[in-house]
């Protein structure tokens, strides 16, 4: 997995970075068909003042790519609501994948008449 961690109007420390990977083990350990992440810090000269830092993520897995965007007062409360919405796209993008590989109705056994009339 490629990780870019990049920050806007702000520096992005080695705690920062290190806090964002140790996030991302969570989504990783959940789906671990993860091919590129980018991480984007931001601090916004927003006029409400209680919701100023910014945190997206776009993560590209095959065949999609999710992207999912959070704001709050606090950069690692961002980050924590942000890691939150990806772990829940994250594991309804699994489970549509698993969805998807069940057998169609062609290849299901027929049904007798009597079994019919009972369901």
């Amino acid at each position: 997995m490629n990780l870019t961690i990049s920050g806007h109007h702000l520096e992005v420390t080695p705690a920062i970075r290190e806090y964002v990977q140790n996030k991302l083990e969570r989504i990783i350990r959940h789906f671990d068909q993860v091919i590129d992440t980018h991480v984007f810090l931001a601090v916004d000269n927003l006029t409400e003042k209680e919701k100023r830092q910014k945190a997206e993520i776009n993560v590209q897995v095959s065949g999609k790519t999710l992207h999912v965007a959070s704001v709050a007062q606090d950069l690692y409360a961002a980050i924590d609501t942000l890691m939150d919405k990806l772990d829940r796209q994250i594991l309804k993008h699994k489970q549509q994948l698993k969805d998807h590989s069940r057998t169609s109705i062609k290849r299901m056994p027929e049904i007798d008449g009597e079994d019919a009339a009972v369901a």
